[in-house]
């Protein structure tokens, strides 16, 4: 054989050792340390420096560590965290939770803490949460966005409905209320993540809980403050379980808080210091009988079904600090459904239609606004919404519409319409200083996109309230035969009873 051939062969064998040499170290078992929320940034860093020089060149050194402690260099990632988040991790625990207000970074810090445990060790990683339709109603987003902002693309193989890692970490993802016997199945899990864990039912905990209880498996649970009712609530921070960590943060807790949430926090601190209270820095709701549609709504994915009635659009316009709101709903049997929303603080009016754009359709569908800025209405139809209309209005429209609303069987809010979701959770009636007592009137607070809801079922509603909107349910259940729930007898043959009722309940809540 000629020399130079044996020489090109023995290159390609040089070649060959080498990159499975470099295969096997990036397969190798990452180091991971974690910052003890005790510990000085200087002597982490330390650490840090003493771990990397005992590592092999092309293994990774994982770094978990406070927001602004160490920054990225070769051989290192760092994966910060908000500095009060530290605590949760710093000892074995059976129970890692944390609590409180929007905006606090809760979300990011599990997320990169599971990516984190998942590199450390061959982990079987469940991310569940109360109801899940879909793997678009799950947290695998974030995840595999994460996974890419962090660098760490090369040790995590992302799938459509799941994400596994070199050394044969594994994420799953389920909802827990209509999975039960499928939760079962996951006993094997190290770790469970429960997100939104507030809309967890005392039956569901009851569930997952023994069903977890693999050697040293925990689970990991965040959620935004809500009522002191709400059995996670009394589970994990009125009554806590042994060996847990739970740690109510804010907005103030996180380092990378700024706009839009910025924004809107601003604007609550100076419009409503009580729901400010609430939504941001994570109080509880202290007059959960006062609220509106209380048990009458959900937030669940959702699409569109064949033989839906709609869509119906309505807008909404801004006054001085209100926002600017378009929503699009449709309704199926006694369902009322939310599907899309537009919200926008302080926006100029040659701006709006752009805004409006975000919501399908809108231009191709009536869209029914407010008829308190007439002058708005009449630039938007010149602006591509040619069939918007305006809405009237007549002395008690607004309790009308209201007692449309909640003569709907549940009103279900998609998870893209956020503010949509929060309204439902805070539109309150007043409430008598000093008694107590929950009045009849609204507070004129929180409604903007249940006010954008209402003129989108203007032709529905109209004087009357419930009764307008059983007529119109006995008029669909003669017209539509396909994919429609099947009403219940006495709407179509015994209206005012049924308006009795729906009234009834009303107030009786």
């Amino acid at each position: 054989m000629p020399f130079g051939e044996i020489g090109k062969q023995a290159l390609m064998r040089a070649a060959q050792r080498h990159i499975e040499q470099a295969q096997a170290a990036t397969a190798a078992e990452v180091k991971v340390l974690w910052q003890r929320s005790t510990e000085d940034g200087d002597a982490f860093a330390s650490r840090v420096m003493a771990a990397r020089i005992n590592l092999h060149r092309d293994q990774l050194l994982v770094c978990v560590c406070a927001y602004g402690v160490m920054s990225r260099s070769y051989g290192v990632c760092v994966i910060e965290l908000p500095p009060k988040m530290l605590e949760l991790f710093d000892s074995p625990k059976r129970y890692r939770g944390c609590y409180g207000g929007r905006g606090r970074g809760a979300s990011w810090t599990f997320t990169r803490a599971m990516i984190a445990r998942a590199l450390e060790r061959k982990t079987r990683i469940l991310c569940a949460r109360e109801f899940q339709n879909s793997i678009a109603d799950s947290i695998h987003t974030l995840l595999s966005d994460q996974i890419e902002l962090l660098g760490l693309s090369n040790y995590f193989e992302v799938q459509n409905a799941s994400i596994t890692s070199r050394n044969g970490s594994e994420f799953l993802f389920a909802g827990l209320r209509t999975n039960v016997s499928k939760i079962k199945s996951f006993e094997g899990c190290q770790i469970v993540f429960v997100e939104e864990a507030v809309n967890v039912s005392d039956n569901s905990w009851q569930v997952l809980i023994p069903t977890i209880r693999a050697v040293g498996s925990e689970i990991w649970l965040g959620w935004n403050s809500d009522l002191a009712t709400d059995p996670t609530h009394i589970r994990f921070v009125v009554s806590p379980p042994p060996n847990s960590i739970i740690i109510k943060s804010s907005y103030l807790d996180n380092p990378w808080f700024g706009p839009p949430l910025s924004d809107e926090m601003e604007h609550m601190r100076r419009t409503d210091t009580d729901a400010f209270d609430h939504v941001w820095l994570g109080g509880l709701i202290t007059h959960s009988n006062a609220q509106i549609f209380r048990g009458k709504y959900s937030v669940e994915s959702f699409e569109p079904g064949k033989g839906w009635n709609g869509p119906y659009f309505g807008a909404d316009w801004g006054f001085s600090q209100d926002p600017t709101t378009l929503v699009k709903c449709w309704i199926n049997g006694r369902v009322l459904y939310v599907e899309y929303e537009a919200y926008g603080l302080g926006v100029d009016i040659d701006r709006t239609p752009q805004m409006f754009d975000a919501v399908p359709g809108a231009r191709l569908h009536a869209v029914r606004a407010d008829s308190a800025r007439p002058e708005t209405i009449s630039y938007m139809q010149r602006n591509g919404y040619s069939q918007m209309v305006s809405v009237p209005k007549w002395s008690g429209s607004v309790e009308d519409g209201i007692a449309h609303l909640r003569s709907y069987e549940k009103i279900v809010i998609h998870p893209r319409c956020e503010h949509a979701a929060e309204e439902f959770k805070l539109y309150s009636f007043k409430v008598d200083r000093l008694s107590g007592d929950v009045l009849a009137e609204p507070v004129d607070k929180f409604n903007h996109i249940i006010d954008a809801l209402r003129y989108a079922l203007h032709p529905l509603i109209k004087s009357g309230g419930a009764e307008s909107f059983l007529a119109y349910m006995a008029t669909q259940a003669k017209a539509d035969t396909e994919n429609r729930h099947p009403l219940a007898p006495q709407l179509a043959t015994k209206p005012g009873v049924v308006v009795r009722e729906l009234t009834g309940a009303w107030h009786r809540e």
